[in-house]
């Protein structure tokens, strides 16, 4: 068995597989359906759908007593100040959707990290295995190697800029296809013209990095597909 945290294993191009798990599932049910495959993380959202703090608390828990990492996707780009306060609700690792501009994503790294790294204040009962390690100190150097951050490419302006996105401290650029394709269908004139190929651009831009592109396959049946092609992280629904 690996010793490498989630963290260390998606730096090292490890392939990795997500599973969505509804934000409400309790941990039996997190549990069936973590049972199907063997998973490396399970993510939730809250752009798209209904949140409350308590709910992220004992989703966050249920995947902790299980043993498996928790992502969890905030509402809305302009959130990203809010990171460190989601972060003291037990999520192991943060999604940023819709970023397009450089100065979201140093915002995103400065509230994921503790000093020296960034700025995220220190506190939090439900903070992920803060328990383990009460230290300040040691739980901030600690959550630095381990918390994982990924921001979400929806458009081709990101798509085009991401190498200059791959900041120190983004550990995943992720993907949201079907926001992707309305502009592309808005720019029929560019000369990317699938996701597909967006796909390859962004692998292109990123070779010889440690930030890994995580797709929103859904499908389990295209994993081979977009393993290939060479991505190394994928988040699926459950089989």
């Amino acid at each position: 068995m690996s010793d490498l945290n989630l963290k260390q294993k998606i730096r090292s191009g490890e392939i990795l597989i997500g599973v969505s798990v509804p934000l409400d599932a309790s941990e039996s049910e997190m549990e069936a359906i973590i049972g199907k495959d063997d998973y490396a993380f399970v993510f939730a959202d809250s752009q798209h759908g209904a949140f409350n703090e308590d709910t992220l608390v004992k989703f966050c828990e249920s995947a902790s007593n299980l043993g498996i990492p928790s992502q969890f996707r905030i509402k809305h780009t302009r959130h990203a100040y809010l990171i460190g306060n989601i972060l003291d609700l037990g999520p192991v690792g943060i999604e940023v959707p819709q970023v397009e501009t450089l100065e979201t994503v140093k915002e995103a790294v400065h509230y994921f990290y503790y000093p020296q790294m960034g700025g995220r204040s220190v506190g939090g009962t439900a903070r992920y295995k803060v328990g383990e390690r009460p230290g300040r100190t040691e739980y901030g150097s600690w959550w630095n190697q381990t918390g994982f951050l990924s921001i979400q490419m929806e458009s081709l302006r990101a798509v085009t800029t991401v190498s200059q996105l791959a900041i120190d401290g983004v550990d995943c650029l992720t993907w949201g296809p079907n926001d992707l394709l309305y502009d592309i269908e808005a720019h029929p004139k560019h000369p990317i013209q699938t996701v597909d190929d967006c796909v390859k651009h962004a692998l292109d831009q990123l070779r010889g990095s440690q930030t890994r592109i995580s797709f929103r396959s859904y499908d389990h049946k295209l994993r081979n597909k977009y393993i290939d092609m060479g991505v190394t992280v994928l988040m699926e629904h459950p089989k």
